[in-house]
């Protein structure tokens, strides 16, 4: 009830018609799996560094139509963040304006359903710049994998702790770990998990 609601006075802000289509009902079977890589931890105040995305299929990740950009900050990276991520402002001296970056995101997920990690800190990150430039947050169904994981694991070890770090659901699930950090390999990590995750019963 209250997401339909919430839907309804959303698309009532909705800025420019031709963004519609985000709330259109979604592809069968289609979903988007996407990270992105930021100056920090705080919405309100950091910034998008890059966008990395994916999507699925009727149950296949499909790398051909992967989503991949870099996004000019409005100002200097810190130290303490290229070691996180490995972005430096030279990496981004070529990198598209952040208007630029959420518009093609926005054609490249239409209004599939988005899947992620913490998926709650990136779809903040976009709605901070969303809000301002179109009038709305993103419509998209929401799925969280670290979710999945935590229910599928709880119905075994009910009283248990469930270590929910992104590299100990990856060992558990038996996934390879890329060696790179960055947004669209955390976004295929993620894919695998999630693929994984729905086609497994017990952990």
């Amino acid at each position: 009830m209250l997401s339909s609601i919430f839907r309804h006075f959303n698309r009532k802000n909705l800025k420019d018609e031709k963004y519609a289509f985000l709330f259109d009902e979604p592809p069968a079977n289609e979903y988007v799996v996407y990270d992105t890589e930021t100056t920090g931890l705080n919405p309100k105040s950091d910034e998008i560094l890059s966008i990395g995305a994916l999507k699925i299929k009727n149950n296949k990740i499909i790398t051909s139509e992967k989503f991949e950009i870099f996004v000019k900050p409005t100002k200097e990276i810190s130290p303490e963040s290229i070691k996180i991520h490995q972005i430096r402002n030279i990496d981004l001296q070529n990198g598209s304006e952040p208007n630029e970056a959420i518009d093609k995101f926005l054609y490249f997920i239409g209004s599939r359903p988005l899947i992620g990690y913490y998926l709650e800190f990136d779809v903040n990150m976009i709605n901070k710049y969303l809000k301002p430039y179109l009038g709305i947050k993103l419509p998209n169904e929401q799925i969280e994998v670290s979710g999945i994981y935590h229910d599928k694991k709880i119905k075994f070890i009910p009283d248990g702790h469930i270590d929910l770090r992104f590299d100990v659901i990856m060992k558990d699930l038996g996934l390879p770990i890329f060696g790179k950090h960055d947004a669209i390999n955390d976004a295929i990590m993620t894919a695998m998990m999630y693929v994984k995750l729905k086609n497994i019963t017990k952990i």
